[in-house]
């Protein structure tokens, strides 16, 4: 068995987990390969037999480990999404929806997957595309696409037409297209829906709307999205799972779902449910 792991340096915690991961993998024979950032950042002296990941990219991963929170998972799946190789989150940040299991369990997860004790979820992404080929940086999204206000601008107008269909015009700070996964991230903090990650759905929500009669909507997940862009300063912000660029107001988006979809690992025992009570405090 190989395992990747992947993390973020800049938090000491994940440091010492990744630190503590190597040794108890390696005393159970899983060969353990690591990102290039935490093998060149952090272990190159103190294990200098474990290789960069990027070595065997082209070999065969059993699985994936993203040590950091949310925002590594999210990283980590669109590094190596697109090879099909199962994530297990591991939360060294706060709430920690994607990366669900928690440093005081992590022995007895990593044991339940050496002993095949999981299940592997299909979680479902969006594809954002545009006329112009090349422009869009970071096309696929397991969260959501933020289509935002850039720098200090006043609001933007989001025109959204739905399977060809004109929706609405959005006046407001900006608009998130969410999947179920995405319901909670940025879409939560806006006031959106929570979904079950496997509902076939996609959430529209819109960031500070300067209007009290739009509401976040929920419509099916094989709807065809085209949305254009009104803004005063000729620009908008394209946010895809956080990772932003700024485009001309010309560029028009396309959002439908993606045929892409990330393998999430689920040790036995977990569900998406007791993970969102234990975040939300509910039933307590």
């Amino acid at each position: 068995m190989t395992i990747a792991i992947f993390g973020n340096t800049l938090r000491s915690q994940t440091v010492r987990e990744v630190k503590h991961i190597i040794e108890f993998l390696q005393l159970r024979g899983v060969n353990v390969v690591l990102s290039q950032e935490l093998r060149q950042e952090a272990f190159t002296r103190e294990f200098p037999s474990v290789e960069d990941y990027s070595a065997h990219a082209d070999e065969t991963i059993d699985f994936a480990l993203s040590v950091g929170g949310d925002g590594t998972f999210l990283t980590t799946a669109s590094l190596i999404g697109h090879l099909d190789i199962p994530i297990l989150g591991i939360n060294c940040g706060h709430l920690g929806y994607l990366a669900e299991v928690q440093t005081d369990n992590i022995d007895v997860v990593l044991d339940q997957l050496i002993s095949n004790k999981y299940t592997i979820e299909q979680r479902r992404m969006l594809e954002v595309t545009c006329q112009q080929d090349g422009k869009i940086a970071s096309p696929y999204a397991l969260n959501e696409v933020g289509i935002l206000k850039s720098g200090l601008s006043s609001m933007i107008t989001v025109e959204v037409s739905l399977n060809g269909e004109f929706l609405h015009n959005y006046k407001a700070d900006g608009l998130l297209i969410a999947t179920p996964t995405g319901s909670t991230a940025y879409n939560l903090s806006v006031g959106g829906p929570l979904l079950d990650p496997h509902v076939n759905a996609i959430i529209l929500s819109p960031v500070a709307t300067h209007s009290l009669n739009i509401r976040p909507l929920v419509v099916l997940d094989d709807s065809k999205i085209d949305v254009k862009i009104l803004s005063r300063n000729g620009n908008y912000l394209l946010s895809v799972d956080g990772r932003s660029q700024v485009l001309s107001q010309d560029i028009q988006l396309h959002i439908e779902r993606s045929q892409r979809t990330i393998k999430l690992v689920r040790i036995d025992g977990q569900t998406c449910m007791q993970s969102l009570k234990d975040k939300l405090n509910w039933g307590k």
